[in-house]
């Protein structure tokens, strides 16, 4: 029996494309040729039982033979093919959630159905990335009312796993961030636990920004667990801090962040359904959202703070889920260090209850704490700040938070940067105002979050009388490249802090 036409050998190209698989074939392929193949078709390749849909890339030159198919990471990982596997591959079908996207994009309202179709054909790659920023793009802005973001966050819930805790209250918190050392989860969590409930913490890494929370917290244990380790630390300590993108418990969400956040478009209603459909997933029943408000922070008046607000109880009133929001200061960094490890040398200062700990970086994750514990069914309503500040002040919370790293494969101290310089002020008065994405570019471009040590130590707060010549913030790097490339934007950009006339 002759060979199919449209079969080709299977080798791993090696190449990270994220969660979008690509197939790479050579422009002269049989299967190229006779299938009608072009750059950017969306093709369904079978191996054994296992199938992916993948976006073709074209080779056009020597680097791949004829009668070989390369795949990516992501396509890889589907199809999982054994050694001198094969493939074959033809067109692959229109995704049903067609008609409902081109209706999007017209302006239309759409409706449960619809975002269920959408959500379904995401998850299983029928949607190419082309398809999924014209999504993203019609629902950007306010192209979502309050009806379709709850069936969008349903969507988005259903298509994912969801984790059942049993009975009993289970807490979270989410900060929708925009604000530079923000870390106080771990602390929460810790606090949380300590107190005797459940609170299952998956965090994001970061992607556009210094630090995520799985970022920090992976430079003092282990983050990337599944949800079979998660739930045996979960049962032993009540709590845990670990990488969502290695749970996936809403992994429409993934895709849909992976389009949205190099777009950066701001949409109160995509925001509300990722937030709260991993709330739910995680099996979460009262969750806490913190809202930094400030000129440089992701919601930037009190009208945006309000309407997201809105939104977000709204939506979780609609899946069940007691929610509180708390509405905090976002016109400056939170903490000392913004970057891995500098913002977990402040996560255990604040734990070890040190004289020099940051004081808003505890008084933030005591306020969140307090608020939590002040929702648990049957609590006496403003007592949970009191039991949260004698959990941390008496050492409790730090041996609870201890006692989760080890369950999460172990405690490490966060190490220090090799290369360290300072940026001075350039003149003499009083800090008016801090521009926090540009203090953010420059930790990033010391190299965090890739370099897990490289940051920024900032000890200056708004209202801060500074003189010429003083320090300002101490620049953290792992090399001296990117020490003098960080530098060299800091001191380009000295409005970073907006330096007053001196009170």
């Amino acid at each position: 029996m002759s060979e199919p036409h449209n079969r080709l050998r299977l080798v791993r190209a090696g190449i990270d494309t994220y969660q979008q698989p690509v197939v790479y074939m050579h422009r002269d392929c049989h299967v190229c040729r006779s299938e009608g193949f072009t750059a950017l078709t969306r093709v369904l390749a079978r191996s054994g039982d296992r199938e992916v849909i993948a976006t073709l890339n074209v080779v056009v030159d020597d680097h791949l033979a004829p009668n070989v198919a390369a795949l990516s990471e992501a396509a890889w990982k589907v199809l999982e093919p054994g050694p001198d596997a094969w493939a074959t591959f033809s067109h692959a079908e229109p995704p049903a959630s067609a008609a409902a996207l081109r209706a999007k994009v017209f302006g239309q309202r759409l409706g449960d159905a619809d975002f269920l179709g959408l959500m379904r054909d995401a998850v299983a790659n029928r949607l190419s990335d082309v398809e999924l920023t014209a999504f993203v793009t019609a629902c950007a802005g306010e192209r979502l009312d309050n009806g379709e973001t709850i069936a969008l966050t349903k969507a988005m819930l259903s298509v994912g796993e969801r984790i059942d805790w049993g009975s009993g209250p289970v807490l979270d918190k989410h900060c929708v961030g925009g604000l530079p050392g923000n870390r106080t989860t771990p602390i929460v969590v810790a606090i949380i636990a300590a107190a005797g409930h459940r609170i299952p913490k998956t965090s994001s890494r970061a992607i556009t920004s210094p630090a995520g929370t799985a970022d920090a917290m992976e430079v003092m244990a282990p983050v990337t667990l599944d949800i079979g380790a998660m739930r045996r630390v979960v049962e032993r300590e009540g709590g845990c801090v670990v990488w969502g993108g290695n749970v996936r418990l809403s992994p429409a969400d993934d895709l849909l962040i992976r389009i949205e956040r190099p777009l950066d478009f701001d949409s109160d209603g995509q925001l509300v359904a990722s937030v709260l459909s991993k709330k739910a997933a995680a099996g979460s029943t009262h969750a806490l959202i913190d809202v930094p408000v400030g000129p440089t922070a992701k919601v930037r008046s009190a009208a945006a703070a309000a309407s997201l607000e809105a939104r977000l109880l709204v939506t979780a009133q609609a899946l069940g889920l007691h929610l509180t929001v708390m509405r905090t200061d976002g016109a400056q960094p939170v903490g000392y260090g913004i970057g891995p490890a500098l913002e977990a040398r402040d996560v255990l200062s604040v734990l070890r209850n040190e004289a020099e700990a940051p004081r808003d970086l505890r008084n933030r994750a005591l306020d969140i704490a307090g608020a939590l514990l002040d929702a648990v069914p049957g609590a006496e309503p403003g007592k949970g700040r009191a039991q949260a500040r004698m959990l941390l002040d008496s050492g409790t919370a730090l041996a609870k938070f201890l006692a989760i790293c080890e369950a999460q494969g172990g405690f490490t101290d966060p190490k220090p940067a090799p290369h360290l310089r300072p940026v001075i002020a350039n003149r003499t008065g009083r800090i008016e105002r801090i521009d926090n994405r540009r203090l953010a570019r420059i930790a990033k471009l010391a190299g965090a979050p890739g370099s897990a040590a490289a940051g920024i130590d900032c000890r200056v707060r708004i209202g801060d009388s500074v003189r010429s010549g003083e320090p300002l913030f101490q620049i953290h790097a792992q090399t001296p490249g990117e020490l003098e490339y960080a530098f060299g934007y800091a001191t380009a950009h000295p409005d970073v802090f907006e330096i007053g006339a001196a009170g």
